[in-house]
């Protein structure tokens, strides 16, 4: 017997591509939706339009698709909310929040990034904001663009509490949009984060024309980093060779859609960072990933990430990107499964 769908009104908080589309497939499984925008009148163009035209147009909202500004009237009776606010946006809108949102509303995550200034990910800045409640992480390989059109994607809840992992798995499932369920929200949250900044470095590698076999290369050995990473905090090593992780990387490194991946071709190709930041209204999460990585809050210990390292570098630091690809090609020599099993244990 199909387990009952008990969610029947829902808030998302974020009007950007992927936003919308997560209130696009709730709403066509018939739960009544509320989209909140931070911009009141970007939030009355969407209801008078009923398309979001600055960051997925040509697709059409529903009438009883609700828009506001208004973060009590969005948030009044809900039985679930979903957060897809950028990460360096994420504590400044989660305190708008605060006396709309009390007690238990569970919270999934739908943001792929880490706090520049404190190192944390977005759960955990939820939490901080919000108080202690149930929270899952919402990721995997979806570009907005092909999702909102119905194409097929694949991706996970992860949570520590399966019985909300399964929830929101009913409440977004379709037969275009398959949900599985994780324990290990730690991975697939590191994941999500640590897979945008390897992705510049294959943008990097693209605009620099290095090829199939580089790109290749630099994507295999930038798992085993984000693998390696994720151990050390905690997480499962299967997370990363699963959807969150690989899965999520294929697709952020190799599709035209990858905003993280557009804004290392254009760096590769000789554009400065700002330049390529001031050419655009969407956020590449990637950039203030890697920041964060090696930032003041940050402990690598004894973690090894040299592709990080390197995009850093040639992000923040001003490096020359071909230098950055002889520093990589030409370190000391090792075994190929070294890091590999660090990762494994």
């Amino acid at each position: 017997m199909a387990e009952r769908n008990d969610v029947q009104r829902a808030l998302v908080i974020g009007d950007g591509g992927w936003g919308t589309t997560l209130a696009l497939a709730l709403h066509r499984n018939g739960i009544q939706v509320r989209l909140w925008s931070a911009f009141p009148e970007q939030a009355r163009e969407m209801r008078e339009q009923r398309e979001n035209k600055r960051f997925l147009p040509g697709v059409k909202l529903p009438a009883d698709l609700e828009v506001t500004a208004d973060a009590m009237r969005a948030a009044q009776g809900v039985d679930f909310v979903v957060s897809v606010v950028p990460t360096q946006y994420l504590r400044g809108i989660a305190r708008a929040f605060e006396e709309a949102l009390p007690g238990k509303v569970p919270i999934v995550s739908a943001t792929k990034g880490i706090e520049i200034e404190t190192f944390r990910t977005p759960t955990q800045v939820l939490r901080e904001v919000l108080g202690e409640r149930s929270t899952c992480v919402l990721t995997g390989p979806s570009h907005a663009e092909e999702v909102a059109l119905g194409k097929p994607c694949s991706i996970i809840a992860a949570s520590e509490d399966q019985a909300f992992a399964r929830r929101v798995q009913k409440a977004f499932s379709s037969n275009s949009f398959r949900i599985y369920t994780s324990r290990d929200p730690v991975g697939a949250e590191l994941a999500a984060a640590l897979k945008n900044v390897i992705a510049i470095g294959a943008g990097i590698s693209d605009g620099l024309e290095l090829g199939d076999n580089a790109k290749s290369a630099l994507m295999t050995r930038g798992m085993v980093e984000m693998a390696r990473f994720g151990r050390s905090r905690g997480a499962k090593s299967e997370t990363f060779f699963g959807l969150a992780g690989i899965g999520d990387l294929i697709t952020t490194c190799c599709s035209r859609h990858s905003r993280n991946r557009a804004v290392g071709e254009a760096i590769g190709r000789g554009k400065k960072l700002e330049a390529v930041l001031a050419s655009t209204r969407t956020v590449a999460e990637g950039v203030w990933t890697a920041k964060a990585l090696f930032g003041p809050e940050s402990d690598l210990a004894d973690v090894r990430m040299p592709i990080a390292e390197q995009v850093h570098a040639v992000l923040f630091d001003g490096k020359d990107p071909r230098e950055a690809v002889l520093e990589l090609m030409t370190r000391a020599p090792a075994g190929e499964m070294d890091g590999l099993s660090e990762v494994s244990g």
